[in-house]
C-alpha cells in the first residue's frame, strides 16, 4: 500500500511564510501525479495545488502566487511553498497520490493524515 505523510505545519502569523513536506512510499511514485487540499472548519475540502508526475503545476486561484508545490522523485517527496500567508489559508492540509483527473476531481485512494497550518491576525 501506499503511505503518505504530512508534516511542516504550525502556527504562523499573517504575511508569514512555511514549508509543508509530504513524504511518500511506492515504487510508482515518480509516474504519478500528486495533489495539496486542504480543509477549515465548516468548509468543503479545497484544491490547493496539482503536480503532475512531469512537474507541472497548477493552482487554485486563492493560492496563485503565494504557493509552490514542488516535487523530488529521487526523495519521494512532495512540498508546498506557502507565502504571505493569510488568515483564511488556515486549515488542515493534506497530500494525495493518483492519476492527475483523479487528483484533481479529489477522488484518489491514498491520502495523508494531513497537517494542521494555523495563521493568525
Amino acid at each position: 500500500q501506499v503511505q503518505l505523510v504530512e508534516s511542516g505545519g504550525g502556527l504562523v502569523q499573517a504575511g508569514g511564510s512555511l514549508r509543508l513536506s509530504c513524504a511518500a512510499s511506492g515504487r510508482t511514485f515518480s509516474r504519478n501525479s500528486m495533489g495539496w487540499f486542504r480543509q477549515a472548519p465548516g468548509k468543503q475540502r479545497e484544491l490547493v495545488a496539482t503536480l503532475s508526475s512531469g512537474g507541472s503545476t497548477n493552482y487554485a486561484d486563492s493560492v496563485k502566487g503565494r504557493f509552490t508545490a514542488s516535487r523530488d522523485n529521487a526523495k519521494n517527496m512532495v512540498y508546498l511553498q506557502m507565502n504571505s500567508l493569510k488568515p483564511e489559508d488556515t486549515a488542515v492540509y493534506y497530500c494525495t497520490v493518483g492519476t492527475i483527473s483523479g487528483v484533481t476531481a479529489g477522488t484518489t485512494h491514498y491520502w495523508g493524515q494531513g497537517t494542521q497550518v494555523t495563521v493568525s491576525s
